[in-house]
C-alpha cells in the first residue's frame, strides 16, 4: 500500500515578486544617483549670480565654476566606465558617491572662487564614476529585454526630472538660505544612497574588461582642457593673445596625437573606427550642437533673468521651469515616436524648434514680454526633448552588441563636451558686457549667441537628415562588419566603408 505524501511547492510567485521589488529598488538607487549628478548642473546655474556677488568675480570665473565640472566629467566618463567593468561596478559606484559627496561638502565650505573650482573638479571625478557604473548595473540587473527597456527609459528620464527640479530647488535654497546650500543638499542624499547601495546592489564585473589606455586618457584631457581655456580666455583678452594661441596649438596637437595613437591601439579608450559610421559620427556631432545650445542657454538665461530683469533666484528658477517641464513630458513621447517612425522625424522637427527658439531671442531686451520669453524657453525645451532620445538610438545604430556600451559612453561624452563648449563660447561672446551695470548692453551682447543657437538648430536638421539616409545606414552596417573581423586592417576597413558610398552614387547616376 502506497501513501502519497504531498510535497510542499516553493512559492514561486512570492519569490518572483521579491526579485521584481529588488530590481525596482536597484533602479531607484541608480536613478537617484543620476538625479543628483544631473541636478548639479542646473542648480548651480541658478546660483551663479549669488556666487559672483559673494566672491566679486568676473564672468570668466563663473564660466570656470560650471565648465570645470562638465569638462572633467566629459574627460573621465570612458575611463571610469572601463574601470567599473574591471574592478567592479558596485565598488566604483560607491566610490563615486563618496567622492561626489565629499566634493559637494567642500564646495559648500569653499572660502574662495579658486578653491570652489578645485572642489568642482573633485565633484566631477565622482560624477564620472557614477554615470557609466549605474548604467551597467541597470543593464545587468534587468535581464528581460522588455523590462530592461522600460528600466533604461526610467533611468534616462532622470535627466529631464533633474532639469525640472534643479532650477526651482536651487532658487529656493539660494533665496531662503545661501548659494552654499545648493551643494550641501547633495551630502545627505549621497550618504543615503551609499548605505542603500551597500545593502541592495550586487557586485558585477565584465567577463573581459577593456585594457587601460593611460596615453589615450592623457591626450583626451590635454586636448579638451586647453581648448576650453582658449575659448574662455579669448573672450576676455582676445584670441590673438599669446596664451590663447599657445593653448589652441596644444589642443590641436594633442587631438592629432590622439587620433594617431588610438587608431593603432588594439583596445583604445576612444574607438576611432566608430566614426566611419555616418550615423554614429553624425549623432555625436548633433549631441555637441544640441547640448551647446542648452548649456549656453542655461548659463546666459540665468544671468539675464537675475542681473538684467532683477528677479530673485527662486523667480528665475520658476521661469526656467517651462523648458524643463516640456523636456520631461516630451522626451518619453519622442522615444516612442522614434521606435515607431525612426529617428528622422523627431530630429528634423526638434532641430527646427531649437532654431526657432534661437531666432525668437535674437531681439532680446531688458523689457521683453515675459510671456514671449517663456514661450521661447518652452520651444527650446521642445527641441531638446525631441532630438535627445534619437541621438542614443542613432549613435548605436548598426553597432555590434558588444560595442554598444562603448558607443553609448562616447555619445554621453559628446553631450558633456557640448555643455562645456556652450558655456565657454556663449560666455566669451557676451561676457565683455557682463557686470558693466548697463542692462541694455548685456541684453544686446547676447544677440550673437541666439543667432548661434539658430544656426546650430539648422545644423541639427541637416545632420538629422544625413544620418538617416540609406547611404548612412550602409556605412553603419559596413563599420559593424569590419569591427566584427578582428583580423581586418585599417586600409581594408576604409575600403569597405567606401563601397556603399560609391554604390549609392552609381544608383543616383
Amino acid at each position: 500500500m502506497s501513501v502519497n505524501i504531498p510535497i510542499p511547492q516553493a512559492d514561486t510567485s512570492r519569490h518572483s515578486e521579491s526579485d521584481r521589488r529588488r530590481r525596482q529598488l536597484i533602479l531607484a538607487i541608480c536613478s537617484t544617483s543620476l538625479l543628483i549628478v544631473g541636478m548639479d548642473a542646473t542648480i548651480v546655474n541658478v546660483a551663479l549670480p549669488a556666487i559672483g556677488h559673494s566672491f566679486r568675480t568676473t564672468l570668466t570665473g563663473l564660466q570656470w565654476s560650471v565648465d570645470a565640472y562638465t569638462l572633467v566629467l566629459a574627460s573621465l566618463l570612458m575611463l571610469c566606465g572601463s574601470t567599473a567593468d574591471r574592478l567592479g561596478r558596485r565598488r566604483v559606484f560607491q566610490t563615486g558617491l563618496v567622492v561626489f559627496s565629499l566634493g559637494s561638502l567642500a564646495c559648500a565650505l569653499a572660502p574662495s572662487l579658486g578653491l570652489l573650482i578645485v572642489f568642482r573638479v573633485l565633484q566631477a571625478v565622482g560624477g564620472a564614476m557614477l554615470s557609466p557604473a549605474t548604467m551597467s548595473i541597470v543593464r545587468n540587473t534587468f535581464e528581460d529585454p522588455s523590462e530592461r527597456a522600460r528600466a533604461i527609459g526610467v533611468y534616462a528620464a532622470m535627466f529631464g526630472v533633474s532639469m525640472a527640479v534643479g532650477p526651482v530647488l536651487g532658487g529656493f535654497l539660494v533665496s531662503s538660505i545661501s548659494w552654499r546650500a545648493v551643494f550641501m543638499v547633495n551630502v545627505p542624499i549621497g550618504l543615503a544612497v551609499i548605505a542603500m547601495a551597500a545593502r541592495f546592489v550586487p557586485e558585477s564585473r565584465a567577463p573581459r574588461p577593456r585594457r587601460p589606455d593611460p596615453i589615450g586618457q592623457l591626450l583626451v584631457i590635454t586636448a579638451l582642457a586647453p581648448l576650453t581655456f582658449a575659448i574662455i580666455e579669448g573672450g576676455q583678452v582676445g584670441f590673438g593673445a599669446h596664451r590663447v594661441v599657445i593653448s589652441l596649438a596644444i589642443s590641436l596637437g594633442c587631438l592629432a596625437a590622439l587620433v594617431f595613437c588610438e587608431r593603432n591601439r588594439t583596445e583604445p579608450l576612444l574607438e576611432m573606427r566608430f566614426f566611419a559610421s555616418v550615423p554614429f559620427a553624425g549623432a555625436n556631432a548633433i549631441a555637441v550642437c544640441l547640448l551647446a545650445c542648452l548649456g549656453g542657454f542655461l548659463f546666459l538665461g540665468t544671468l539675464y533673468l537675475q542681473d538684467v530683469r532683477g528677479l530673485s533666484p527662486l523667480h528665475a528658477g520658476l521661469d526656467l521651469l517651462p523648458t524643463a517641464m516640456v523636456m520631461t513630458v516630451v522626451a518619453p513621447l519622442s522615444g516612442r515616436l522614434t521606435g515607431r517612425y525612426g529617428p528622422r522625424p523627431c530630429m528634423l522637427v526638434g532641430g527646427l524648434a531649437v532654431s526657432a527658439s534661437g531666432s525668437m531671442l535674437t531681439g532680446l531686451t531688458p523689457n521683453t514680454s515675459m510671456l514671449y520669453l517663456l514661450t521661447a524657453f518652452a520651444v527650446l525645451g521642445l527641441g531638446v526633448a525631441l532630438v535627445n532620445p534619437p541621438i542614443s538610438n542613432t549613435a548605436v545604430s548598426g553597432m555590434p552588441p558588444v560595442q554598444a556600451g562603448v558607443a553609448s559612453a562616447i555619445a554621453t561624452t559628446s553631450r558633456q563636451m557640448g555643455m562645456t563648449l556652450g558655456v565657454a563660447v556663449f560666455g566669451a561672446i557676451a561676457g565683455t558686457e557682463h557686470g558693466t551695470g548697463i542692462e541694455q548692453r548685456f541684453a544686446q551682447a547676447t544677440h550673437p549667441c541666439w543667432w548661434i543657437v539658430t544656426a546650430l538648430g539648422l545644423t541639427v536638421v541637416s545632420l538629422g537628415y544625413l544620418t538617416t539616409t540609406a547611404w548612412a545606414q550602409d556605412t553603419a552596417r559596413y563599420t559593424a562588419e569590419s569591427m566584427s573581423d578582428p583580423d581586418s586592417g585599417g586600409r581594408s576597413r576604409r575600403i569597405q566603408i567606401a563601397r556603399p558610398a560609391s554604390r549609392r552614387l552609381r544608383q543616383l547616376e
